[in-house]
């Protein structure tokens, strides 16, 4: 089954379905070919090549209608929980920023399960009913680039939930 929606994909794109990631429990062993697996690489559906997954680093920038700063903690806590992936949170009454690392084939697929963090953990973290106003999804290369020239984004530290 395939999700998303009918109609024509945009130009320049292929099919995409998306993937959970291993376990990493081969990483580092050698393949069938003896190249090791250390990028997590995961087989392509049709053509039996290895596709590379990526670290990505997240910004989700969401915002809305004020709530109380203490059910906001909560709720960003209780999605730390729930994914524990989950770096660092800044919030206000009115808006919070999540940071994390995740692990996809490309920026597509990364950005795709970014888009759907808040909205599959709402109900079960009680998160305020803000809307996505911000994404920034970059490469591990050019996140730590960036933290070396001293303009990017600080190291995710300390880690947790946090007041801007």
């Amino acid at each position: 089954m395939r999700r998303g929606r009918s109609g024509a994909l945009p130009r320049g794109t292929a099919e995409r379905t998306l993937t959970s990631v291993g376990t990493g429990e081969d990483t580092g062993r050698p393949d069938e070919r003896g190249a090791r697996r250390d990028g997590a690489a995961e087989r392509g559906p049709d053509t039996g090549q290895r596709e590379t997954s990526r670290l990505w680093h997240i910004t989700l920038s969401v915002s809305g209608a004020e709530a109380p700063l203490k059910e906001v903690r909560r709720a960003l806590e209780q999605l730390a929980h729930d994914h524990p992936f989950l770096l660092t949170s800044r919030y206000a009454n009115d808006h919070a920023e999540i940071r994390y690392w995740e692990e996809a084939r490309d920026l597509h697929d990364a950005a795709a399960v970014a888009l759907r963090l808040w909205g599959e953990h709402r109900s079960t973290a009680k998160l305020p009913p803000w809307e996505i106003v911000g994404l920034e999804v970059i490469d591990r290369e050019t996140y730590h680039q960036r933290v070396a020239e001293g303009y990017g984004p600080p190291p995710a530290s300390p880690v947790g939930v946090h007041p801007f």
